[in-house]
């Protein structure tokens, strides 16, 4: 609702300032008005109440004269007053009908698919986080070259909310039992100060400063995949591409949001969405 009231307001205000641009006489209505209001005010300040009585009726006459003329202005421009209107409303209507969200080709429009597997482990067993992998493993040339500030990201699962680690841990589960796929924890928990750090290395990074992000609340994680003993992060390969589809495919069947479905596509990037406490 408070939308609409903007739009209505912000329309109205792109007509007024068409009609004072393109049309002089609408200029001279706008100053002759300014002009007799000041005079009003002036003589309602230093003359006496009945005279200001009458210049507050005369101003509201006027007011309502010029209501009127602008109104007959509008109905007879109807093509410039509907090319404002397209000009103030189009933009936040395609960005209300986009929202923020795509996929990839042959992926739109998928609802999240039904599986068991994933609704069993959700309530059954409590699944225990994987050994951590020798640091070594996340700075060799391919990761630093597709994620070069890895070296400092924290992967320990204890420090992320124990609901989001147990559908990740249960995402991970199903890709290495059903599809085949190792998967590892990039970047869980991020701190403040890091998270400032990624956001001042550039948009191509990251947009969200400190206390932004999913990941500050420990309800976020980047992962990949784990092949022959190396992260694999590369889009450009399709084994790669197709674990990300059947990932993003189990995330959401997890009750998970996939980063692969952002404009600004982040295919490892997982978050539990909910109230941040």
């Amino acid at each position: 609702m408070m939308f609409l009231i903007s739009m209505f307001f912000l329309f109205a205000a792109t007509c007024l300032g068409g009609w004072l641009a393109f049309f002089p006489a609408g200029r001279e209505v706008v100053w002759g008005a300014t002009v007799g209001a000041a005079r009003r005010l002036a003589r309602r300040l230093t003359g006496a109440r009945q005279d200001g009585l009458r210049g507050a009726s005369s101003m509201l006459r006027r007011g309502r004269e010029q209501l009127a003329g602008g109104v007959a202005l509008l109905r007879r421009h109807p093509v410039l007053t509907a090319l404002v209107a397209g000009l103030v409303l189009l933009p936040p209507l395609a960005v209300l009908l986009a929202e923020d969200e795509v996929a990839l080709p042959g992926f739109e429009g998928a609802a999240p698919a039904v599986n068991h597997q994933v609704a069993g482990l959700l309530r059954g067993e409590r699944l225990a986080a994987p050994q951590p992998l020798p640091p070594a493993v996340f700075t060799t040339a391919e990761v630093t070259l597709a994620r070069p500030m890895l070296a400092g990201a924290n992967r320990n699962f204890d420090l992320l909310d124990a609901e989001f680690s147990q559908r990740l841990l249960t995402v991970f589960r199903v890709m290495r039992e059903q599809h085949g796929y190792d998967m590892v924890l990039l970047e869980g928990y991020r701190s403040p100060e890091r998270q400032n750090q990624l956001a001042d290395a550039g948009g191509h990074v990251t947009n969200a400063r400190a206390f932004q992000s999913y990941h500050q609340f420990g309800l976020a994680g980047d992962c990949a995949f784990l092949r022959n003993g190396r992260v694999v992060i590369t889009e450009k390969d399709p084994w790669a591409m197709r674990g990300y589809r059947l990932y993003g495919e189990v995330a959401e069947a997890a009750g998970l949001t996939w980063g692969g479905r952002w404009k600004m596509m982040d295919f490892g990037h997982t978050e539990l969405r909910r109230p941040r406490r």
